[in-house]
This record gives structure tokens, sequence and C-alpha cells, in this order.
């Protein structure tokens, strides 16, 4: 989904964490460089070539299935990587008893029902249209079909941490949700935290992740007013797990570089009664971003990215 409008973003700035590799001593050198270089990402400036080069392969190893647009994906997503702290009784995990809203951008058939999407919607002061097609990569995979088979994988690793999970959508309706009911299903279900999963359409060369977060916004009726911190506490404990799990950088054209992005114009944030956060986890329309977007394997990163930030933001 591509915005065209920001507002101030705040000056705190994400790197990558460190990583550390302990390796056993009768482990040869030339292996230590190996296991380093791969926990690293690899070398280079595109911050995660190596998992592109590897789009064709599920994160087990598993053949892939096709999703959509021929792009290869896992037929168990979120099953890969290490097992969670509450995976083998999700019930003991850190975030039992914690609801979490997963909120898939856009539809696979919006395209089919314009003038419903199109039909405005009141987001507060202003209103809006119900919904968008989103975007999609030069290749023609669809950030619908991206956003979902992430939201997939995010649910799967959280309910492994005990928390309660619902979906917006789940590819189970025409179109939509439109952007007032993805925020009224979050408010009913009391969540603890709303991520709703995107991907860009800006201009190529613009890579890297950004977070929106919910500006102060009061009139028909919309109050952000109890959300606002605790929604920048949940974007900034994703926006430095994303940036360390997945390699990829802040974006370099929105939020000067802090991974960051203030909006007052989405409803789904404005009609929000719950802490609650947007995630352009790339730009579609960059083809070096594109290439990590349409790997499996990154999309595997990007969901633990997210799930690990969330996890952050909720667990005591």
């Amino acid at each position: 989904m591509s915005y065209d409008e920001s507002q101030p973003a705040p000056r705190r700035r994400f790197g990558l964490n460190p990583l550390t590799l302990t390796v056993a001593a009768l482990v040869p050198a030339a292996v230590v460089g190996v296991l380093v270089w791969q926990g690293l990402g690899g070398s280079g400036d595109d911050g995660g070539n190596a998992a592109a080069a590897t789009s064709s392969a599920s994160p087990t190893g598993r053949s892939g299935t096709l999703l959509g647009d021929g792009v290869p994906g896992d037929s168990e997503p979120g099953g890969s990587g290490p097992a969670s702290p509450g995976a083998t009784d999700p019930a003991k995990g850190p975030l039992a008893g914690k609801v979490v809203v997963i909120d898939p951008g856009h539809n696979t058939r919006n395209h089919l029902h314009t003038a419903e999407i199109n039909k405005q919607v009141q987001i507060g002061p202003t209103s809006k249209e119900c919904d968008t097609t989103g975007t999609a990569t030069n290749a023609g995979y669809a950030e619908a079909a991206f956003t979902l088979d992430v939201s997939h994988r995010l649910r799967d690793l959280l309910k492994k941490e005990g928390a309660t999970v619902t979906l917006t959508q789940d590819d189970d309706r025409p179109f939509g949700p439109c952007v007032d009911e993805r925020a009224r299903i979050g408010n009913r279900a009391k969540a603890d935290a709303v991520v709703s999963v995107h991907a860009d359409g800006s201009a190529v060369g613009n890579r890297g992740f950004h977070v929106i977060l919910p500006g102060l916004v009061k009139g028909g009726g919309a109050d952000t007013t109890p959300i606002v911190g605790p929604s920048r506490d949940l974007g900034e404990h994703i926006a430095g797990r994303f940036a360390a799990v997945t390699g990829s950088a802040p974006a370099n054209y929105i939020g000067d570089g802090t991974g960051l992005d203030v909006r007052k114009d989405l409803g789904g944030l404005n009609l929000s009664t719950v802490p609650k956060v947007f995630v352009e986890c790339g730009n579609m329309r960059d083809p070096k971003d594109a290439a990590l977007l349409t790997s499996a394997d990154w999309r595997q990163k990007a969901a633990r990215g997210l799930a690990e930030g969330i996890s952050g933001f909720l667990a005591p």
C-alpha cells in the first residue's frame, strides 16, 4: 500500500542488533567463518540478497507450494524454525491470556469489487474509501497475497507463544473488510495489540520497512488519545526486532531513518481503541525489496520479527 502523506517522525533510530555465534572448539575455522557470514545475512549492501537467492525453497527445505502469482511458499506457513518458548504447551507460554488481532492488508478479490471498495466510510473527522486493491511487484505478486501469507506465519508463531489470535480477514470474504470494520474487529476483541500487515508501492530506489503509528485524532467518533502512547511503544518494539531479524534497514524515504512514521489519515488507526500499528514490510515496486518480499525464507523472517516485537511489547 503506498502513501502520499506523512507526519513528522520521532528521532529514535534503530540499528541491527549484533549477532553472537558460539562455535565448539573442534569446528574448523573455515566452518566458523561460513556460519558467521550466514548468520549476518551475507555480505553486500542489499540487506538480504542471500534470502532472495533461495526464494524457491521453503524455510524447512521442503519443496514449496505455489501461491496465487507463482511465488513459492511453504505448505505450512510459520512451521519452520526453532520452537517458541510456549510451543510444547501454549497455555503456559509467555503470551498466555493475551489477545492479538492481525489485520492482513487488502483482499485478493478487492479488484473484482471496485464499487464496494470505493464507497466512502467515516474515519473520524473525515471520510475515505472502504479499502483499496493494494500494490504488487512488477512481476504481479499482489500485496494482498503477501500480507495474508505473512499474517498466517505470524499467527502460528504467536499461538505457539500462547496468545489468542484473530485475523480480520482470512481470504474468506468477497472484498474488504472496510477500514472502519477492521478497526472495530480489534476493538470488539479487546485486543492487547493489533498489527496491520502491508507492503508499500513507492518508487524504485525507495527501500526498507517502516511502522506507521497513530497520530492524535479527535472527532467523528474517533479519539486516539488513549492509544497514541502504547501504540508508539508497540511500534518501537516491532521496528527494533524487525530490523534485527530480517536484516532490512528502516525506510530510506520516509521516517527520517527511524523506521517510524505518524499518520492521521488512516481509518484503521483513527478508529482503534486498542494499541495498533501498520507495518510496511518493504517496497514491492523496488526490484531489490521485491526479491525479499517474494522469498518464502524472508517472509518467515518478517513474521518472526513482527512476533518478537509484539512479544516484547506484551510479555511481562
